[in-house]
């Protein structure tokens, strides 16, 4: 009788332990499981060199997103650049996307400035005025 509660309660914390780790891997990877939390818009620029998916989106210092995707779009010969951005930040039509680079080793990100207009963004709207990465 004492091996069996021994082993019950040895069973209890390992699978504890296993909800644990899948717990931290999801918070950690940032993934979402329960829907979608962003926005996503689309902005195009000449040169996106050195930007990865994946890059931080941010406006006025705060992380508001991460770059999805990058695609090469053959009709116009632009990079695409796919934006996930938080649902609660709206962006104005006269927003400008810049690409920068953060600290010594070079990162590439992506700043959004606010413009004045009055007028939104819809969700999958293209960002118009862009600056390329130097």
């Amino acid at each position: 009788m004492k091996k069996a509660t021994l082993e019950t309660g040895v069973g209890i914390f390992v699978l504890i332990g296993l909800i644990c780790i899948g717990y931290l891997t999801i918070k950690l990877g940032k993934m979402e499981l329960l829907g979608d939390n962003f926005h996503y818009y689309n902005a195009r620029f000449f040169s996106v060199s050195g930007l990865r998916s994946g890059a931080i989106v941010e406006m006025a210092g705060v992380e508001i997103g991460q770059v999805n995707s990058i695609s090469l779009d053959t009709d116009r010969f632009v990079a695409n650049v796919e934006l996930k951005v938080k649902k609660d930040v709206k962006l104005t039509e006269d927003v400008i996307a810049s690409i920068k680079t953060a600290g010594l080793i070079g990162d590439k990100y992506i700043k959004l400035s606010p413009g004045g207009s009055d007028v939104y963004l819809n969700p999958g709207d293209t960002i118009i005025e862009t600056e390329s990465a130097m």
